[in-house]
């Protein structure tokens, strides 16, 4: 499946499969399609795994960004954007390993169509899981990283008395504001969006620490019932860092002339 409106209801679908595999608020379908918004050229592509007889939420689900060039590049939908740091943001989501098994082999048959040399780079998931094990069983040249991530620790009430909210348009009057301390335009741009769109469905908290109406140090929180992720900090904030679980990445070249004279 390609294109935005195919790839949006592909994620629509699988929305009780995220919800019964208890992935964050970074791989649900309001956050990627946020991401979609911001794929301006590459193109969109959804991998399904359908369950028996075709109805209901999917077993397995992919989505991937397709950059093109002389070497494709292939990643995963939401790569590249800001994320709460401390856990994984990404999933491969897979009902069990036959459906992660499955959606490997699709991932890999998709790219094998391809008549370019290609590059398959799926970074920010967690240890280990099913998806990129069967990967690395199909194609063992796979590389495989892992990376230790890092999450802020909301301490911003020591820079003084903190005003927490979560109420849209106080979220969307302090925005501009806020984001003007961060220095990339492209980092900017990916949080207005994101941040508009998780405001308006109650899972961001926006906190921050003023002289009247002068903005001294905000934090933006990502909040999914019990679960709090804070997320980006004015620079000023001074919050500190700690260790947060590993990240795993795969790292996959192919492709090209040489590839499809060796299927024939």
């Amino acid at each position: 499946m390609s294109g935005r409106t195919g790839v949006v209801r592909e994620l629509r679908a699988a929305g009780p499969l995220l919800a019964a595999l208890h992935a964050p608020v970074t791989a649900r379908p309001p956050w990627l399609t946020a991401a979609l918004a911001l794929v301006a050229g590459p193109r969109p592509v959804a991998v399904v795994v359908d369950p028996p007889g075709g109805t209901g939420a999917p077993r397995a689900l992919a989505t991937l960004v397709l950059r093109g060039g002389p070497r494709l590049t292939v990643t995963l939908l939401g790569d590249g954007l800001p994320v709460p740091g401390g856990a994984a943001p990404a999933r491969l989501p897979a009902r069990d390993d036959a459906a992660a098994e499955r959606l490997a082999a699709g991932v890999l048959d998709l790219l094998d169509r391809v008549r370019r040399p290609w590059t398959l780079r799926l970074a920010g998931l967690p240890l280990g899981d099913p998806t990129l094990r069967a990967i690395g069983r199909l194609r063992p040249q796979a590389a495989f990283a892992n990376a230790r991530s890092a999450r802020l620790v909301d301490t911003l009430g020591e820079a003084g008395p903190v005003r927490r909210t979560r109420d849209p348009a106080e979220v969307e009057r302090r925005l501009p504001e806020l984001l003007a301390a961060e220095p990339d335009r492209r980092v900017r741009t990916a949080l207005r969006v994101a941040t508009r769109l998780h405001a308006a469905i109650g899972q961001v908290e926006l906190a921050t620490v003023a002289d009247g109406d002068r903005l001294r140090a905000g934090l933006l929180t990502l909040v999914d019932g019990a679960d709090r992720r804070p997320w980006w900090a004015t620079p000023d904030a001074g919050l500190r860092t700690e260790m947060g679980a590993p990240l795993v990445s795969l790292t996959l070249p192919g492709g090209g002339p040489a590839a499809l004279l060796r299927r024939r």
